[in-house]
């Protein structure tokens, strides 16, 4: 960068910036690695400020819309759109696990799935499981901190045991210390997985087994909710599983797929 020998801003004065016997005009005229005191270390704290907020964990570049800021003020796209409680099916379900592939990815997705669809998680509650919370002797996952930073415990059946957590829980034994459902391959090996990369393997799989309806973790949650009061269970129950806690019995995710008058009478059985 060259030296500004610009004339000086003070009309009295008619040497250029350099030759001004003003200190603050011979400071703004040389460069910016010459000038004294701590402009330059700033401006280098600044660049590799800047230079760090460009990339992600991994070293890659980031994307414009992961940077603070990316659309600030704007509605997103889906703003008042209500989505129904539309669970997948059984057979669906089955043919999205299918379509996975045999390899440690795939073995990650179909526990995801597992967890939320036999177990009623949320996406974050399933996210943030680790190997001590899964207790295969009693069948049993703890959530340390779930919803309104509540404790609870629940259970699910042996098919899941032992087809699918099983086996997650030997390969997981290959990552470091950390998440259950962490990150695989790459530098940010064994860091929890993020809800927007499921999200994205739930769409792409649901979408390569042709499954015509939206496929979301919090559906299959309400597949959950629906096969429990299918079952007979009392409304009450449904709610400790799924960590609902409310001061009268609702259909919460029923009322997309039961009618109206088994829903009456599982809250009609719930109050006796």
């Amino acid at each position: 960068m060259r030296p500004d020998r610009s004339g000086c801003r003070y009309q009295r004065c008619g040497s250029d910036s350099l030759r001004c016997q003003r200190p603050t005009e011979r400071w703004r005229a040389l460069p910016r690695s010459g000038r004294a005191g701590g402009s330059t270390i700033c401006s280098r704290r600044e660049g590799a400020m800047s230079s760090e907020s460009l990339l992600d964990a991994a070293g890659r570049r980031r994307s414009p819309a992961a940077m603070p800021g990316h659309n600030a003020g704007q509605a997103p796209r889906n703003k008042g759109r209500v989505y129904p409680a539309d669970p997948p099916t059984v057979d669906e379900i089955v043919a999205v696990m299918r379509q996975t592939p045999p390899d440690r990815h795939g073995l990650r997705l179909r526990a995801v799935i597992v967890v939320l669809w036999r177990g009623g998680l949320r996406v974050q509650e399933a996210l943030s499981l680790i190997e001590s919370d899964l207790d295969p002797r009693r069948g049993s996952i703890l959530i340390r901190r779930g919803k309104g930073n509540r404790r609870r415990e629940i259970g699910m059946n042996g098919w899941a045991w032992s087809d699918h957590l099983a086996p997650r829980l030997a390969a997981r034994v290959e990552l470091p210390v950390g998440a259950l459902f962490c990150v695989i391959d790459g530098p940010t090996r064994g860091r929890p997985w993020s809800a927007t990369a499921a999200r994205g393997e739930l769409r792409r799989y649901a979408a390569a087994a042709g499954v015509r309806r939206r496929f979301a973790p919090h559906q299959l949650r309400h597949a959950h909710a629906v096969e429990l009061a299918r079952e007979g269970l009392p409304l009450p129950v449904i709610q400790r599983q799924l960590g609902i806690r409310t001061s009268r019995p609702r259909a919460f995710t029923c009322k997309g797929s039961m009618s109206r008058r088994s829903s009456a009478r599982s809250m009609h059985d719930a109050r006796r």
